[in-house]
């Protein structure tokens, strides 16, 4: 269960703590990055498990997005449609542009094509046109 070093008793923290994502290489870059002058031991394990949770979420619902379209593999057109149609991975991604993902279908209400009525008057206002005729 877990992955061992050289040494008997040196574990991999990753496998440790369950996740799949490269705890090694965040605290790594998390030192590199010059973000602060100390890294504890905890934050690259945390980021890890965070970046692992929304790479799981998006791979989630870009799925569904692409079994939708009856599509094997996912694009970034599934990946732009399960950000879009999902409120806090839209809000998260609000200054985002995923190329190739293309847009939202939207169609504004104003420039859908009018119902045209067979009987120009509902059918609850039938006597009320007689009295107008009649009045003038």
């Amino acid at each position: 269960f877990l992955e061992k070093r050289q040494n008997k008793n040196d574990f991999i923290v990753q496998s440790k703590a369950g996740l799949q994502f490269p705890v090694g290489r965040v605290h790594r870059l998390l030192k590199r990055g010059n973000y602060a002058e100390r890294i504890g031991a905890g934050a690259p394990v945390y980021l890890a498990a965070v970046l692992e949770y929304l790479t799981a979420e998006i791979l989630e619902l870009s799925g569904n997005a692409a079994r939708e379209n009856k599509k094997s593999r996912i694009g970034p057109r599934h990946i732009q449609l399960a950000v879009r149609n999902d409120e806090e991975l839209n809000k998260l991604f609000a200054d985002v542009t995923i190329a190739e993902g293309g847009v939202m279908p939207n169609i504004l209400s104003q420039l859908l094509p009018k119902k045209t009525l067979k009987d120009p008057l509902p059918r609850g206002d039938a006597t009320a046109s007689q009295e107008e005729s009649s009045n003038h």
